[in-house]
């Protein structure tokens, strides 16, 4: 558990000499007493709250005023933070859990939406940003990680990233590991509630598909378990996304048991190389290849080094669970285009393998317990489900439009299907994207926005290229719906209407943005949240409606 400061007494102390002059009308800084627009009522709600259960209150809460909330307010993707009007009133970083329950006492008290934030690599920074007045409980703090390794579980709070648990299995030990993703500042909370593909995926599923039990506060401030939570919200949380529902707290996983040699390998073939026809070919085998096998494609367009001219490189970034010995006769079999020899693999444990696709090897190991993404920039990203092999003449329009982006500002990253994923059936949980798939396509776009009056040119010019691209990719993906992945959320599938003051959604409205990312699984998610939140009282502009609702908070 997180240590409390020493110094919580004499903060304490100042802010309720805050709280004083709040009451007496004088605003030192924050905007008029009471108003829904201004830290200043939330901050008085919440600071009498803290004192009154007996917790302090430094370190807990940052107003804008506050040095620390530039820092605080930071996530991934800088482009939401310039698209969206309002940043929040104040950001609460909890120590302890039922710390959440003030916070959402003041929120219906206020009328101040909550947003929930663990790890901020929300595709469109919901977690950050918005179209109306909210605050963040940032679960930053609540990050233990307790390894149960004679059962092999773990229960892992919502606040943890993903190389936070990764480095406590690794001092557990060398054959215990999780199924997740490979970025290590992302949060827990999150990326497991929304499915959660990672590089053993084919082998073990995806991590949503390993959780056992998991602690929900509601919004009435009750902690919940898979008991007391009944199967219908359990199953929603897996898969679904957490915070249309309840705030996650915890999850229970079940680990699995890896060999103590896995191996890796990347390699690279440019245009000049073969690589059309190698990623035209490698989509007939990717997901049919041994489960122990992910073969994860990454494309870029870069200068060819020999021509001058732009050239398509693609990474073929592989990990092995197993020996090379056993790898290079399996790759020889149902991958001999690719040339595999013994010198492009590494073997090494799972958690170097961690480090390895995270671009990380030859780093120290307490490199995965720093929470701050590596770098922050503006970013655009979609994705599509593929069921049929691109054709040639296909693929090379994709590259075309690469061309078109910066050097190395457009990526798409292929990740195959397959194995054990195929075993699930589409409503098994909320994640649906099961058997028929070969791969999913996610398509990101980076850059920098530019200073001045062209700012707004400049982004709208790379979110421009992205929708045309997704607009040529129709005729080669999944349709009837056409689908998505919710981890890579995209706001052009639809919004919910979250303007100030309505708590309604028409559930027709998110239907179009819903069934894209649940197909036929939508329909429970929305009877789920009638049935445990129907004054939708979590909400975001794409959060799980309930059929109607009604005004949750006082007049």
């Amino acid at each position: 558990m997180a240590y409390l400061p020493s110094n919580i007494t004499l903060l304490g102390t100042f802010l309720v000499i805050i709280l004083f002059f709040t009451n007496h009308r004088i605003t030192l800084g924050f905007g008029a007493s009471n108003t829904t627009d201004s830290p200043a009522g939330f901050l008085e709600c919440l600071t009498v709250e803290l004192q009154s259960s007996n917790s302090a209150t430094s370190h807990l809460i940052y107003t804008p005023n506050n040095s620390s909330y530039a820092t605080l307010i930071q996530i991934e993707n800088q482009r939401p933070a310039a698209t969206f009007p309002e940043k929040p009133l104040l950001i609460f970083t909890p120590f302890y859990e039922h710390q959440i329950r003030l916070a959402i006492h003041c929120s219906k008290k206020l009328g101040v939406e909550i947003r929930l934030r663990s790890g901020g690599h929300d595709y469109e920074g919901l977690s950050s940003a918005s179209e109306v007045t909210f605050m963040v409980v940032d679960l930053r703090n609540l990050r233990a990680v307790k390894i149960a390794s004679n059962e092999k579980t773990a229960w892992v709070q919502a606040g943890a990233t993903l190389g936070q648990l990764y480095h406590t299995l690794a001092q557990k030990s060398r054959t215990l590991a999780f199924t997740a993703g490979v970025c290590p500042t992302v949060g827990v909370g999150g990326h497991i509630s929304g499915g959660g593909y990672g590089m053993m995926s084919r082998k073990h599923s995806l991590a949503a598909d390993n959780i056992v039990d998991a602690r929900v506060m509601n919004s009435d401030g009750q902690i919940l378990n898979r008991r007391s939570m009944g199967e219908d919200l359990f199953w929603a949380i897996r898969g679904g996304g957490g915070t249309s529902f309840g705030i996650v707290l915890a999850f229970k996983v079940n680990l699995v048991t890896v060999p103590e040699t896995l191996t890796v390998f990347n390699v690279t073939r440019t245009s000049e190389q073969n690589a059309t026809q190698l990623v035209h070919r490698w989509q007939y085998i990717a997901d049919k290849v041994d489960e122990n096998l992910l073969l994860r494609l990454f494309l870029r367009s870069v200068t060819s080094p020999v021509t001058g001219n732009r050239t398509v490189i693609a990474s073929f970034t592989t990990l092995y669970l197993g020996g090379v010995q056993d790898l290079l006769p399996l790759m020889k079999q149902q991958f001999p285009e690719l040339g595999l020899v013994e010198k492009d693999c590494t073997e090494m444990s799972w958690i170097e393998s961690v480090l390895f696709f995270a671009g990380l090897q030859n780093k120290p190991l307490d490199v995965l317990l720093e929470t701050a993404p590596p770098s922050r920039q503006y970013f655009k990203g979609k994705s599509d489900y593929v069921q049929e092999p691109i054709p040639l003449d296909g693929l090379q329009g994709i590259w075309r439009f690469m061309h078109e982006e910066d050097e190395m500002g457009s990526r798409l990253e292929l990740s195959p299907y397959g194995g054990v994923l195929n075993s699930f059936s589409e409503s098994e949980t909320p994640f649906p994207h099961r058997s028929g798939n070969i791969f999913i396509i996610e398509y990101g776009v980076y850059w920098h926005s530019s200073k001045g009056n062209n700012e707004e040119q400049g982004d709208q010019k790379h979110i421009k290229w992205m929708r045309r691209l997704y607009s040529y990719m129709a005729t080669y993906v999944s349709k009837n719906p056409r689908a998505a992945y919710i981890n890579y959320r995209d706001l052009d599938l639809g919004m919910n209407n979250n303007s100030a003051g309505n708590t309604t959604t028409c559930y027709e409205q998110a239907r179009v943005w819903g069934m894209k990312y649940f197909k036929n699984n939508f329909q429970r998610l929305v009877r789920v949240k009638t049935k445990v939140d129907p004054t939708n009282f979590f909400r975001n502009e794409q959060s799980i409606p309930p059929y109607a609702a009604i005004s949750v908070y006082s007049s």
